[in-house]
Order: structure tokens, then sequence, then C-alpha cells
């Protein structure tokens, strides 16, 4: 609770700040929502290291291998970047980049989750026979 408050207001001091040095050097308000950024992931890499060790814990107790956890982490992840990267983008002025960045994330994220289709079809082929 405590770094999502921190988070809150360096994201609001940010949002004062870029809006007022716009009007001058619209480069410098992309550069600070950046900094910004960087210092609201830097709040919530604990909480990302927590959740990685919990998701360890769980795939061990479920006797899940490595190939069917890490399709799940990577398709977060890779729609976590896209979404931050596509408003950067749109942040810039650049809302054609920001789709293309969506839909390269989502080929992707379809791409990474294969392996994790597969194998539930392969578990359900098993359960059957």
């Amino acid at each position: 609770m405590e770094a999502m408050v921190k988070a809150a207001a360096l994201a609001l001091t940010a949002a004062l700040c870029a809006g007022v040095v716009r009007r001058g050097a619209p480069e410098l308000a992309l550069l600070l929502a950046l900094a910004a950024g960087g210092g609201i992931l830097m709040l919530g890499m604990g909480a990302l290291a927590q959740t990685a060790a919990a998701l360890e814990r769980m795939a061990d107790a479920a006797q899940l291998g490595d190939e069917l956890v890490r399709p799940v982490v990577k398709t977060v992840a890779l729609s976590l970047i896209s979404r931050v990267t596509a408003e950067l983008c749109r942040s810039a002025g650049e809302g054609g980049a920001a789709a293309f960045v969506e839909l390269a994330g989502t080929v992707l994220a379809l791409g990474a989750a294969l392996p994790l289709a597969e194998g539930v079809l392969e578990l359900m082929a098993q359960l059957l026979t």
C-alpha cells in the first residue's frame, strides 16, 4: 500500500510538472515522464520479486514444470511492456507507433502462450486415456 501511495504521488507530481514543461519543451516533458516511470517501476520491484517467488512456490506445490509456468510469466511481461511502451508513444504524439507496439505485443504474447496451450492439450489427452 505504501509503495502505491508513493507511486501515485510521483506520477501526479511528474504529470503536473510535465504539463508545465510541455508548453516550452515537449521533449523534456517526455524525458520527465520516462524518469518518473523508471522511479515508479523501481518502487514496484519488491512486489515483483515477491510475486515471482510465490509463483515458483505454487508451481512447485502443484508439481507444474517450468515449461508451463514460463509462458504465463512471458505473456504477462510482454503485455506490461507493450502497454507501457504504447502509452509512452501516445504521450509523444505517436499514436501510429503505439498501435503497432500493441499489435506486436499481442502477436508476441500469443506466440509465448502457445507452449502453454500445447501443455494443456497434452494434459487433457493424458486425463482422457
